[in-house]
């Protein structure tokens, strides 16, 4: 599938932020990789590899492929230099209203005039964040699932000022990075996906904090009730610790059970460096082919 995007920059290099430049680069564009921190940056060639690892296991991926891929990265701190030749933008930093507003504000500001904005923000929506957007009609929802080489969706959602044709565009890239494109028909907070996930695991989490079982069992206890490959503290070491970190801090201070998840992630996982699969621990712990082994 053709697209008019040729340049593409991801801002943000967490554990979905990386699959989506690595499955970009893959799928045969020009990825540029910012991050904010020198030592995010300085950690990418280490998650190339690991990421090289599971398209071989996963797809059969040749190492002609996966260096081909990597060649086509570049890594930056500068968002200017980022941006500067940027056809699209995939917005995927942490999901917290004021950091994303702060960086659509600076983005809004150094972009050329023909750059797409899409965010991968799983539960905020997009008129949440288009006032500091100086372009809507150019501002789209593009959301990923986790393991995007292997669940390959990618939900695309405007808002009521997004033009149509550009709605279009989003659809048509992401059949070309070999995406099934969801078409999210009205805005809706976790669009498809994360509208059915969350309860599921906002459930698990809640169970846990009340101390009515410990992890395992309630892994087990979905797993083996529905047919389920995956239990939701798995789930969550996949997605890592941050992002539900994040959520349950933006709802802490309405919300004490969410106030005790933050604190217990925190505690438990964030200040101890687990911060799941991606860094070899989290729930669970992780061989190098991200296999649980304990």
């Amino acid at each position: 599938m053709s697209t008019r995007f040729k340049n593409i920059t991801v801002l943000g290099t967490g554990v979905l932020g990386s699959q989506i430049i690595f499955q970009t680069a893959y799928s045969g564009f020009d990825v540029v990789a910012y991050d904010v921190a020198d030592d995010a940056i300085a950690k990418l060639p280490a998650r190339w590899e690991q990421l090289s690892g599971y398209y071989t296991h996963d797809l059969g991926s040749t190492p002609e492929q996966l260096s081909a891929a990597v060649g086509r990265i570049r890594a930056t701190t500068d968002l200017a230099d980022a941006v500067k030749d940027a056809d699209l933008v995939i917005e995927a930093v942490p999901e917290s209203i004021a950091i994303k507003h702060d960086t659509y504000t600076k983005l809004s500001q150094l972009a050329p005039e023909k750059t797409v904005f899409a965010s991968n923000s799983s539960t905020l929506l997009l008129s949440d964040m288009v006032s500091a957007v100086n372009r809507p009609e150019k501002f789209v929802a593009l959301h990923f699932a986790n393991n995007i080489w292997r669940q390959n969706i990618a939900e695309v959602m405007g808002h009521e000022g997004t033009d149509p044709e550009v709605y279009e565009e989003l659809v048509r890239f992401a059949e070309a990075i070999g995406m099934e494109p969801i078409r999210v028909l009205k805005e809706q907070p976790g669009y498809v996906l994360n509208s059915l996930l969350v309860p599921l695991l906002n459930s698990a989490a809640g169970l846990l904090i009340k101390g009515v079982a410990d992890y395992k069992t309630i892994d087990f206890t979905w797993r083996k009730a529905t047919g389920a490959p995956l239990g939701p503290f798995m789930i969550f070491d996949i997605v890592g610790m941050m992002t539900p970190y994040h959520l349950a801090m933006a709802r802490a201070e309405n919300d004490p059970g969410q106030a005790a998840w933050a604190n217990y992630l925190k505690e438990n996982f964030i200040d101890q460096g687990k911060l799941g699969r991606a860094t070899g621990e989290g729930f669970y712990k992780y061989d190098a082919d991200g296999n649980i082994v304990g």
